[in-house]
């Protein structure tokens, strides 16, 4: 049997050792706490520069897989458009004005039919509208971005009714699209155009006027 000396020396060197132990665990178990915390806000942040950098590239321009897919859903629409046009008796070179408001109406009614369940959005998706305010928005800035708010909110075209598979009056063609913004803004298939209306921003058919999609607050 071990001198009850002994084991008390012994004890009282087990004692603070356990003590130590059991504190620097706590301390690494709050540290480690801590890390996950700062890791997850950290992440979350990434997340978001992330999402919110998703639509620019490096040079500050738009995306070009954001611009593809605006891009390939015109092409949807103008794809599917032509092949209901084909479908109708062709127009002569020498066709009358009558001929010609005929064929219109033809095509309208007939493209309308094909589009029963089309929605806002379908070609101006949440991707393609931060895309296109991102394009406005460096090109128009200050008093430039005011004074084109302002004409497009005293243009002929203000009281347009605003709506998927509405008609845009051949009348309102009297406002044009700021050439410098055409330039710049993805390019659309000859069957299409863009218009402002108010501060609206529509795609519509160049042939029947049929408003194919539109978005709103272009201009921030």
């Amino acid at each position: 049997m071990e001198p009850p000396a002994t084991r008390f020396g012994r004890g009282t060197m087990l004692a603070p050792t356990g003590v130590g132990r059991e504190k620097s665990m706590k301390r690494v178990g709050k540290l480690y706490i801590c890390v996950l915390i700062l890791c997850t806000f950290a992440m979350s942040g990434l997340g978001q520069v992330v999402e919110s950098e998703s639509l620019t590239r490096e040079s500050g321009r738009p995306n070009e897989l954001a611009i593809a897919d605006f891009e390939a859903r015109v092409r949807k629409y103008t794809e599917r458009r032509e092949a209901l046009e084909s479908e109708l008796p062709k127009l002569s070179k020498q066709a009358t004005a009558v001929e010609i408001a005929e064929h219109k109406a033809a095509l309208f009614k007939k493209v309308l039919a094909d589009r029963t369940t089309a929605k806002r959005g379908d070609v101006f998706t949440k991707d393609a509208e931060q895309m296109i305010r991102l394009i406005i928005a460096s090109h128009y800035k200050g008093r430039d971005r005011l004074e084109l708010r302002k004409e497009l909110a005293e243009a002929e075209n203000k009281n347009v009714r605003v709506k998927v598979n509405g008609i845009y009056p051949e009348s309102a063609e009297l406002l044009e699209m700021p050439p410098t913004l055409l330039l710049v803004l993805p390019q659309l298939p000859k069957q299409v155009r863009y218009r402002f209306v108010r501060n609206n921003l529509l795609i519509v058919d160049r042939e029947s006027h049929m408003i194919v999609d539109h978005m709103a607050n272009a201009l921030r």
